[in-house]
Parts: C-alpha cells; sequence; structure tokens
C-alpha cells in the first residue's frame, strides 16, 4: 500500500526523523492560511502517487501570497500520470547547502534489509543509480534487526567526511528502520535528505510503501488507502480470497497455486503469447471462487481467451467443474474458455464437464499453447 507524501511525514515524524514543517491544503485559502504561518517563501508539493511530479510541475516555489495562488490553481489543474491532484502539501522553503538519499528497503534477491544511502540525492536518483552506480551505497543488515556497529562506520566515511555527520547519519538511519520495522513497510525512503546553509538535518520528501499482508497488523493505518489509485479488480478479487494481479496480455489465468500459477504465466509466453493477470485460486474447492474469478477477469476487455489451469491436490477438480458450470448459467462468456484439470477427482471433474460438450485437457502445455492459439 502506498501513502501521500504528508501521510508518510507523520510517520517519520514520530519514529524521530527531523521533517520540514507544513500542512495539506484542498483549497487555495487553506493554502493561504498555511502560508501566513509558515512565512514566505514556501513550497507547493502536488500529493500523488506516482513519480515524476517535479518534472510536470507539481513542484513549485512561491515567494509572495500572489505567487501562492496561482501557483495553487496550476497545480490543482495538473494530471500527473494521469491522476489529477486533490491536494497539496505547504512547507516551509529549504536554504539548501546539500542532498543525500536515504532508504530502507528489502533485497528480495538476497534476502536481506539493505539500507541504500547516497550523497547524489534529489529528483534524478534513478538517473544517477543508472549512470553513476558508484554513487549508490548499500549497507545489509545480515539478518539483524538494527546496524551492526562495527561495520557501520567503514561504510559511512565513504558518503560523510566529519565524525558529527556520521553520528546524524546513523541516527536517520536508526530512524529510517524504525518506520520500516513498526509499520511493516517494504519501503521507506528520504529523497532528499537536505542540509542547509545552518548545518540543519531535515527530510524534504517522504516516501513509505507498507506491506500489504501486513495490514491486519495496523488497523490504524488502513484508512490512509487512497482509493483512486487501487485498481477495482484486484480489491474484488481481494474481497473474494483470490490472489490477482492484473497484467497487460490477452490470454486470461486461472490456477491454483502461486507456483503453478507462475509457470503457467511463463508458458504462455514462451509459447508466444501474454497473460492478462496472476490469478492463484488457493486450495480452496468453492466453486464461488471460479464464479468471482471469471467474473474479475470476463471485465477485462484485452483479453480473447481464458485458461483454467488446476492441478487438484487439495483442490478438489470436481469442485472447480461445478464453479464453471455455475459461471456459465451466470455470467456472459464472450472468449472462448480453455480448461486443464488433473488430480483429485479428475474423473468427476470430467464426466460433469463433458456433459456440456466442453473439453478438458490433462496436458498442461497443450492446454496452453491452445488458449494462446484462441488468443490470437
Amino acid at each position: 500500500m502506498k501513502i501521500h507524501e504528508y501521510q508518510a511525514t507523520q510517520l517519520f515524524q514520530k519514529c524521530g526523523l527531523p521533517v520540514a514543517e507544513g500542512k495539506v491544503a484542498a483549497e487555495a485559502e487553506d493554502a493561504k492560511a498555511i502560508a501566513e504561518t509558515l512565512g514566505y517563501p514556501v513550497v507547493l508539493k502536488a500529493q500523488v502517487l506516482t513519480g515524476g511530479r517535479g518534472k510536470a510541475g507539481g513542484v513549485k516555489v512561491a515567494k509572495t501570497e500572489k505567487e501562492l495562488l496561482r501557483y495553487f490553481r496550476q497545480i490543482k489543474d495538473l494530471k500527473i500520470k494521469g491522476y489529477p491532484v486533490e491536494k497539496i502539501l505547504v512547507v516551509g522553503a529549504l536554504n539548501i547547502k546539500q542532498e543525500y538519499y536515504f532508504a530502507a528497503t528489502v533485497d528480495a534477491a538476497k534476502g536481506d534489509i539493505v539500507l541504500i544511502v547516497s550523497f547524489a540525492g534529489g529528483v534524478d536518483i534513478e538517473e544517477v543509480a543508472r549512470k553513476t552506480p558508484e554513487k549508490i551505497h548499500k549497507f545489509y543488515l545480515n539478518g539483524e534487526h538494527g546496524i551492526d556497529l562495527d561495520r557501520w562506520p567503514e561504510f559511512v566515511r565513504k558518503i560523510f567526511e566529519g565524525p558529527s555527520d556520521q553520528e546524524k547519519a546513523l541516527k536517520i538511519a536508526n530512524s529510517l528502520l524504525r518506520v520500516f520495522y513498526e509499520y511493516d513497510c517494504s519501503l521507506a525512503e528520504i529523497n532528499p535528505l537536505v542540509v542547509d546553509g545552518c548545518g540543519i538535518w531535515q527530510t524534504a520528501d517522504a516516501k513509505v510503501n507498507i506491506d500489504d499482508n501486513a495490514l491486519f497488523r495496523h488497523p490504524d493505518l488502513q484508512g490512509l488507502r487512497d482509493m483512486d489509485y487501487e485498481d477495482g479488480d484486484e480489491l474484488e478479487a481481494k474481497e473474494c480470497n483470490l490472489s490477482f494481479v492484473k497484467l497487460d496480455g490477452n490470454v486470461g489465468c486461472i490456477v491454483n497455486g502461486a507456483g503453478l500459477a507462475m509457470a503457467t504465466m511463463d508458458i504462455i509466453k514462451i509459447l508466444g503469447g501474454d497473460p492478462a493477470n496472476f490469478l492463484d485460486v488457493g486450495g480452496s474447492s468453492n466453486p464461488e471462487k471460479v464464479l468471482n474469478a471469471l467474473r474479475i477477469i470476463l471485465r477485462n476487455k484485452d483479453v480473447k481467451s481464458i485458461l483454467i489451469n488446476i492441478f487438484g491436490g487439495i483442490t478438489r477438480c470436481d469442485d472447480i467443474a461445478k464453479g464453471i458450470l455455475e459461471a456459465r448459467s451466470r455470467l456472459e462468456f464472450n472468449v472462448p474458455l480453455v480448461i486443464r484439470l488433473t488430480g483429485t477427482n479428475e474423473d468427476e471433474a470430467k464426466e460433469i464437464l463433458q456433459k456440456e460438450n466442453m473439453e478438458i485437457y490433462t496436458s498442461m502445455r497443450e492446454a496452453v499453447q491452445k488458449a494462446v492459439e484462441l488468443a490470437r
């Protein structure tokens, strides 16, 4: 779950990170009142859950009330990567001397938490990582919950020269890790961390992504979700206890088990097709799950065929067959259906579906090849 900058800033503040003073506004008069309290100049920052807002004109420095009102209207009229700007964060402008980048995230390849730090923070950090990766420094926790103070000095000296800055960097890193762990984040990022002309350190931006699977531990955070940025099909699938991710292809997929679902998508690609989704109905044999899965996939106008690939273990093939028949009676099918069933109660499933003149495949490869051909 992504949250807006102003929300992430509140979490940063609770965990001891130094944040720039400011408030969010939905109307120009509210922004004017905030600016009067902060004092000019102020920075107006579009609150959108997508990158590139600065380059799109979503960040402006206003030195006067007249500029503030003009810039506020300009930003509110923007659509940044297709998303309208509903709220604008108003913060005091900083006298920037140096910008740094700090992040805590998961390195899935290494199975570890990593702190990423750079002295080249700012809007072009992705470009820095691509063109000059030597400016990006990584500190792995090596399975520990916190920073190994025996290894840290050698790491931090690569980025910060004096002992005072090195000590401040350690405090920032510890506070950022506190955010990361306390809120079950997949990412907690400061870009940039600003050092001003007086040597004061402040977070000038805040980005937090929270692991959806941990939200049950944080009922207070669930209200932070901005539904305008959520895919309706994925939300419905979650309510139906389906694991669903929408993709860009044209072969709809209904599979049981995440591993088989991934393998199915791989084979679709190998055979020249493009999967339209990942969908795992799980180990349950409830026919209602098949009905809900088909309802969601059929809404996608790009789908040209649907592949049902079931390897029955806990999942019973006959219950899947009943779900298919229930869906056919209640939904309008405008694309062909390819069915592969094997495993528990396979014979019963075949009998149920063959009575309806439906062809059943046993070979996974043959079924995938058929679905790809039909999608063309």
